[in-house]
């Protein structure tokens, strides 16, 4: 993994080529909040590489509130204050992080659930079960991997709470093809087919935290992290 790492540093050239701009999502627009900045959220390696991953790389800014980001940090802070910050994971992928399982949410989070549920997942496909949530120290950061495919499924969407942050997938057989993805706050992402299983993903640490030349401070940062089941 510390090889992995190392290679992909070195290799990793500023971004030249960007996705086309996206202003607002469908549920900003509805909910209220404010456009996004006007900029892309997905630049990468190349252009034929973009635009493939276009269609199993998205990004829904504003999908949550400010309020719907307090409901969830009352559910889930009591937990997560009792847990210290760990800075050896088992599979050495996560660094200065901390995590919990939520099988059971109060209305106003269940309902942010379904949305969630059902603008990432197949109507009733099996989803992989209960939700997992991951707590990044602002010093923290998700190393280079790919989710095993045979506990997950072709699917990951996940809620960034808290702080923007940056999600770099690498090619695995070729690290010279490469995205980096935006994650606003309050955003959803979701990664399907081929840059679920073909690509390695991460969350850069804030010192390496740039997005096509401008910096994006990292803070902590909570995921609330849904997957279907293989098959």
């Amino acid at each position: 993994m510390k090889l992995l790492l190392t290679a992909l540093q070195r290799i990793h050239k500023p971004a030249v080529y960007a996705s086309p701009r996206r202003r607002l999502s469908s549920c900003a627009s509805s909910s209220g909040l404010s456009p996004l900045r006007d900029e892309a959220l997905v630049v990468g390696s190349s252009r034929e590489l973009v635009r493939r991953l276009g269609s199993q790389v998205e990004v829904r800014t504003g999908f949550i509130t400010e309020e719907e980001e307090g409901s969830f940090l009352r559910e889930l802070e009591p937990g997560l204050k009792k847990k210290r910050y760990e800075f050896d994971h088992w599979d050495d992928a996560i660094h200065g992080y901390r995590e919990t399982e939520r099988a059971r949410w109060g209305a106003a989070c269940e309902e942010v659930m379904n949305r969630v549920r059902s603008v990432a997942f197949p109507e009733g496909g099996p989803l992989l079960g209960p939700v997992h949530v991951l707590d990044l120290d602002k010093t923290g950061y998700i190393k280079p991997h790919i989710d095993s495919v045979k506990f997950c499924g072709s699917t990951i969407a996940g809620l960034s709470l808290l702080s923007d942050s940056i999600m770099r997938l690498v090619k695995e057989d070729a690290t010279d093809e490469w995205v980096d993805v935006l994650l606003p706050r309050l955003s959803l992402y979701i990664l399907r087919g081929q840059a679920r299983y073909n690509f390695t993903h991460q969350i850069l640490r804030d010192e390496e935290s740039v997005f096509n030349g401008q910096k994006v401070p990292r803070l902590r940062r909570i995921s609330v992290i849904c997957r279907n089941l293989p098959g």
